[in-house]
């Protein structure tokens, strides 16, 4: 009912990249830090680059915990689950950075990703890459069957509707740190990491673009 594999084979990879949603978990050192759990979208954004390496697109949205958990310590999880006839689960462990825009490696990692890069790119924060060291499957028994009705196209027509200046400044109110008040975005011009603050909380003025 459950497997190890020494890496991601090309089944997989194509299983990996047909999915409509995959789930990403990272979390702080600290004992007391937050966990978190993000879903992702977006049939184009996530690519197996080897048997042991895969990357996505990280997209302007609400939150910047990945960024600021990858940033700190590295560790992350991602995980797929089949709604259709067949149940499977695949969890990728690894260790993962964020390849931020304006990072010298920045336009190598986003290459691969080709049309469905090249239309994000105004509001993209980074490429996550991940070097898998865990691959497993399970049975997803439990996980009900649906069908996908389409990709919501909201995330995109938001952030296609502001300007650059307008998506900076999402940046700098949104993203500068994680919610434990860990360093997340480089903002206000500086490549210093703002001071440490604390627990920050989300306000009631999120927009319909909500990704961390």
């Amino acid at each position: 009912m459950a497997k190890v594999y020494d890496g991601i084979d090309t089944a997989m990879a194509a299983w990996i990249e047909q999915q409509p949603v995959f789930f990403v978990a990272t979390a702080p050192l600290a004992a007391d830090g937050l966990v978190n759990l993000s879903p992702k979208g977006t049939i184009g954004t996530f690519r197996v680059a080897d048997a042991h390496t895969f990357a996505y697109l990280d997209i302007t949205g609400s939150g910047i915990e990945t960024v600021a958990h990858l940033q700190e310590n590295g560790r992350a999880c991602v995980m797929f689950c089949s709604f259709d006839r067949r149940p499977t689960i695949v969890r990728l462990h690894g260790t993962g950075r964020a390849v931020l825009v304006g990072d010298p490696a920045f336009e190598a990692e986003l290459a691969p990703f080709g049309d469905a890069a090249e239309r994000r790119r105004p509001y993209l924060r980074a490429v996550i890459v991940v070097d898998v060291a865990r691959v497993s499957d399970s049975c997803g028994y439990a996980v009900p069957r649906m069908e996908l009705v389409e990709e919501r196209e909201t995330l995109d027509r938001v952030w296609r509707s502001r300007d650059d200046e307008r998506i900076a400044t999402y940046h700098a109110e949104k993203n500068a740190t994680s919610l434990d008040g860990l360093h997340g975005l480089d903002v206000g011009g500086s490549a210093d990491p703002p001071a440490t603050v604390g627990p920050a909380h989300r306000s009631g003025d999120v927009p319909p673009a909500v990704s961390v």
